[in-house]
C-alpha cells in the first residue's frame, strides 16, 4: 500500500475549485469531472490501469488492483475491477464524476489533512449547507505556485502531475479561477503546448490525452442534451 503525504490530484483540483475563504464551489466550473478524470489519471500515472489501443474507442485495461491507499481512488479502482465489461475513459470520468457525496469526501479528506475546515451556513435562512473554508492555505500556494511556474514561464522542466494538473484545470475553467483571464489569454499557446502533452513522458501524455477526450465528452453531453431538451 503507497502511503502519500503530498496531495493526490483529485484533492489538488478541490483545493482550486473552493473558493477561499467562503468554503463553496466556484461556479461554472466543471470540477465533477475534473475530479472524476483526476482519479484516472491517478491510476493511469500509478499504472493502475492502461488503455486499449487497438480500438478506436480507447477502453480501460485493469493491469493491478493493488490499493493506492487512498479510499475514493481504491473505491474507484475497485468499481473498474468489478465491471461487467470494459468501458471507455469517458464512461469511467462520467462514472467517477457521480460517485455519491463526491466533493463533501473530498472536501472531507482535506479537513483530515488540516487543510480545510467543514463548518456549515444557512441559505435564506431556511436551508443549511455544508461549506469548507480554507484553514491552512500553504499547499494550495504551493500549488498555485506551480502552475504558475509551469503556465508562466517557458520552462521545460514541468513533472507529468502538473502537466496533467494544468490540462485538467484548463478544460473545466478551474484556471480562469486561479489566475486573472488576460494573463492565461497571453499563455494559451504555452498552455496548449503543455496540454498537448509536449514537454512531458509517455505516461503523462495518455493520461492528458485520455483526461482531455474524457472530459469534454463528459462536459459536452450535458451541454447538448440540455439544449435538445429545451428546444422541444
Amino acid at each position: 500500500m503507497t502511503i502519500q503525504t503530498s496531495l493526490f490530484l483529485h484533492e489538488e483540483v478541490m483545493l482550486l475549485a473552493l473558493r477561499d475563504e467562503e468554503g463553496t464551489i466556484a461556479s461554472g466550473t466543471m470540477y465533477q469531472y475534473a475530479i472524476g478524470a483526476a482519479i484516472l489519471a491517478e491510476l493511469l500515472l500509478n499504472q493502475r490501469i492502461a488503455l486499449d489501443e487497438t480500438r478506436k474507442k480507447k477502453l480501460v485495461n485493469l493491469i493491478s488492483s493493488t490499493p493506492l491507499g487512498e479510499p475514493l481512488i481504491d473505491q474507484c479502482l475497485e468499481k473498474i475491477g468489478n465491471a461487467k465489461r470494459r468501458a471507455s475513459l469517458q464512461t469511467w470520468v462520467s462514472r467517477f464524476a457521480g460517485v455519491k457525496n463526491l466533493k463533501h469526501r473530498v472536501a472531507q479528506q482535506l479537513c483530515d489533512r488540516g487543510i480545510l475546515r467543514a463548518t456549515e451556513d444557512k441559505i435564506l435562512l431556511l436551508f443549511t449547507r455544508k461549506i469548507y473554508p480554507e484553514l491552512n492555505p500553504v499547499p494550495e500556494r504551493r500549488l498555485i505556485e506551480r502552475l504558475k511556474q509551469a503556465i508562466f514561464t517557458d520552462s521545460r522542466d514541468v513533472d507529468a502531475r502538473t502537466v496533467v494538473l494544468v490540462s485538467l484545470a484548463d478544460s473545466t475553467g478551474l484556471l480562469k479561477e486561479a489566475f486573472d483571464k488576460k494573463k492565461l489569454k497571453g499563455r494559451k499557446a504555452r498552455i496548449k503546448e503543455i496540454s498537448n502533452g509536449e514537454i512531458t513522458g509517455k505516461a503523462a501524455k495518455e493520461a492528458i490525452a485520455a483526461m482531455q477526450a474524457a472530459v469534454m465528452v463528459a462536459v459536452i453531453m450535458p451541454a447538448v442534451m440540455t439544449a435538445t431538451m429545451s428546444h422541444h
